[in-house]
């Protein structure tokens, strides 16, 4: 099924021309521009097909229909529970110890698998992009767009804020600005290191409990295990994280949970926020 995404001008596009729109005002990709160029009623203005070099004033109406969309993970009857969802985005309450993707050892038990499963019995069939990946162990929101044109916008303005206990007691609110690499020797595990990636992380401290901290975290960039590691560098690693030095002894995995989710929405332009309860996945 076709995808349909509406765009009204403004005052500031008056008499430019649909292209200058789509890219300046709404970050329609050059890629994505052609596609819709090539297809008959890929770009519509007020109804009727349109060249993307004609000029548009206020109150025109430019309309963008996507190439249908396909899923081809296999759907797999798995309860999930949905945060937030309308016809372009939708944010899932992954639980811990589920895989988002499939992959070697995990091709139907994943969060995608079962997202797969929820949109068919909704009669949608859409392919599933997820904006933000979680570890197997982490819980908390993935952010899913429908449709590509959402899936290359909403990264731009997703920002992510994560729960998380680590060991140790931590009093006071703390930045760490180390570079991330990959371990020598290793495919997954990380470290901080020279020759690696800058990496900024913020933490909050909410409680501090039995020799643990809750922590707030938000970060500024977006590493592979970035919480992960940089508590481990601190000497307070995670609770359960036994990849980066955590013990199992109180919490059987990592004790990191993706709390809320906030992106202004591509389409509508509107703010939305999204929260997941921590305190179900941790007490």
């Amino acid at each position: 099924m076709e995808t349909k995404i509406n765009f009204t001008v403004d005052d500031y596009f008056n008499q430019r021309t649909i292209k200058d729109f789509l890219r300046k005002k709404h970050d329609v990709s050059a890629s994505l521009l052609t596609q819709l160029k090539q297809s008959q009623n890929g770009i519509l203005l007020n109804g009727n097909h349109a060249a993307v070099i004609e000029k548009i004033k206020v109150g025109d109406v430019v309309t963008i229909t996507l190439p249908e969309d396909k899923n081809e993970i296999e759907p797999i009857n798995i309860p999930i529970k949905i945060l937030y969802e309308d016809a372009h985005i939708i944010a899932y309450d992954k639980p811990p110890f589920m895989p988002t993707h499939p992959v070697r050892g995990h091709l139907d038990d994943t969060l995608a698998n079962a997202a797969a499963y929820y949109a068919l019995s909704k009669g949608e069939n859409y392919s599933f992009r997820a904006i933000n990946r979680l570890d197997r162990d982490t819980s908390g929101i993935v952010l899913a767009a429908k449709n590509a044109y959402c899936a290359s916008i909403l990264p731009k303005s997703t920002k992510k804020i994560y729960i998380g206990i680590c060991e140790g007691e931590i009093s006071t609110p703390f930045t760490i600005d180390k570079p991330i690499r990959l371990k020598e020797g290793h495919t997954i595990q990380r470290e901080v290191g020279e020759g690696g990636v800058r990496a900024i992380t913020h933490g909050e401290p909410i409680k501090i409990s039995n020799g643990h901290t809750l922590i707030r975290f938000t970060l500024e960039t977006g590493r592979t295990h970035q919480i992960r590691v940089h508590m481990a560098s601190i000497g307070h690693p995670l609770a359960g994280d036994d990849m980066y030095g955590g013990s199992r002894t109180f919490f059987p995995r990592q004790a990191l949970h993706c709390g809320e989710i906030s992106f202004m929405h591509p389409v509508n332009r509107e703010f939305v926020s999204i929260g997941s309860d921590f305190s179900s996945s941790f007490f």
